[in-house]
């Protein structure tokens, strides 16, 4: 069945839906009274809004891409991970290092022109190490579009200046 034919029997399935929790008029859709770009900008995501403080801002490049033309993940988590660093550091009043990242998923891709504002809150702290949670969301190029991007915990333990582990401060 061509390609075509198929996504218009999927829409037809949809557009006898009532519409979902994100909003989207499937009937209205399929009648022409919604374009594709208005059905995008009504997708909600998981999360309306995001978590804890905005940390880092920064442009996805050309150079970051993989062959798909997608962000490469790992640029991603990178980006993650030196959030998290910042908000460790203010935290812990001093060095910390990445000792672990709990299960990350991405929900969707990052691409060449969108900006990757990545969130941090402090969570967990212990003697000397603490979890914080970091979510990336993508602010789609030229579009007022704010979408979720990934999540994961990271734990950081606070360390001296010969790199041992040290006692994160009482706040």
């Amino acid at each position: 069945m061509p390609r075509i034919q198929t996504a218009t029997l999927q829409a037809r399935r949809f557009a006898s839906r009532p519409a979902l929790s994100h909003g989207v008029d499937y009937a209205a859709l399929m009648k022409g009274r919604m374009c594709a770009g208005d059905y995008r900008e009504n997708i909600m995501t998981e999360q309306d809004t995001p978590r804890g403080a905005l940390t880092v801002r920064i442009s996805a490049m050309p150079a970051d891409t993989n062959a798909n033309g997608d962000i490469f993940g790992g640029w991603v988590m990178s980006c993650m991970d030196q959030a998290g660093g910042i908000a460790g550091v203010e935290r812990a009043r001093g060095r910390v290092a990445t000792i672990a990242v709990d299960a990350m998923h991405f929900i969707r891709p990052v691409r060449v022109g969108d900006v990757l504002e990545v969130y941090t809150e402090v969570g967990r702290i212990g003697r000397t190490s603490m979890k914080i949670h970091v979510e990336a969301w993508a602010r789609r190029f030229q579009t007022s579009i704010h979408e979720k991007v990934t999540d994961a915990n990271f734990t950081f333990v606070a360390i001296d200046d010969s790199g041992r582990p040290r006692p994160v401060p009482a706040a």
